[in-house]
């Protein structure tokens, strides 16, 4: 348990320092360490992540990296999509999706995969590095809506903030600078990710509150020590690093659940 508190403090970091990546550490911190059902781990996910991105939105609001226009057009959508996702696809699969012979394929082997197999993705989008600014990139808003409602689908059934989609989709459709990609990137992951976990409340998901708010304490100390880095480090350096680790924490993931 002291292993997972300290990491949800990376969980933090990560998110103030290159925006995105705190749902790809939490999800398996909860599942592997603490041992929460994978399901119920994709509720304290969306909250963690929620409110620990709504920490770091504001303090760059506050150094004018918020640019909230392109945040309603970016977010609705992925609101929209996200309960979408929570009510009528992650409820509707059935605990066991298929057995043959002796092997059964359950939700929980399914969520931890896809969870895996986008963590891989994300990885190699990091270590390419591909987020760096490009000007040329006229504005699309049309495009930027429908990644939105893409990025809300992955939200919904994963429990994931989805920054690493987030990000480049605001730099190459929305033409942001990297500062106000990752500040805008945070609120619209803390809108997301909340209004996830209410919908979960009122679906009565039954939650460990006294767990959720110290994990969630720890992982906003993590944020404000993350958002001070990024004014020292530049992010998109760490992010072939951490990128790396992802890769290899996702590898683990597919092993564990389908072979072990």
């Amino acid at each position: 348990m002291l292993l997972g508190y300290f990491l949800a403090l990376f969980v933090g970091i990560s998110l103030g320092l290159i925006g995105g990546g705190g749902s790809i550490l939490a999800m398996p911190i909860l599942v592997y360490i603490f041992h929460f059902n994978p399901q119920l781990a994709t509720s304290y996910s969306l909250f963690i992540v929620g409110i620990s991105a709504l920490i770091g939105s504001i303090k760059h609001y506050k150094l004018n990296n918020l640019n909230l226009n392109t945040a309603f057009v970016f977010g609705i959508p992925s609101i929209v999509s996200l309960l979408l996702a929570r009510k009528f696809i992650l409820l509707q699969i059935p605990d066991v999706i298929f057995s043959l012979n002796k092997i059964a394929i359950t939700k929980n082997i399914l969520l931890m995969v896809v969870f895996a197999v986008l963590m891989i993705a994300a990885s190699i989008s990091m270590i390419k590095n591909k987020t760096s600014e490009n000007k040329l990139n006229l504005p699309s808003k049309n495009k930027l809506a429908f990644v939105g409602f893409m990025v809300g689908i992955v939200t919904g059934f994963l429990g994931a903030g989805g920054g690493f989609l987030i990000i480049p989709a605001l730099i190459f459709f929305a033409a942001l600078p990297m500062k106000q990609a990752i500040g805008t990137s945070l609120f619209i992951i803390a809108v997301n990710a909340m209004i996830g976990f209410i919908g979960d409340l009122i679906n009565n998901v039954h939650l460990n509150f006294q767990f959720l708010l110290l994990f969630s304490f720890i992982a906003i100390i993590g944020i404000f020590i993350g958002t001070y880095l990024s004014k020292k480090v530049d992010g998109n350096k760490l992010k072939p690093a951490f990128g790396w680790f992802v890769l290899v924490a996702g590898i683990y993931i597919i092993a564990k659940e389908i072979f072990f």
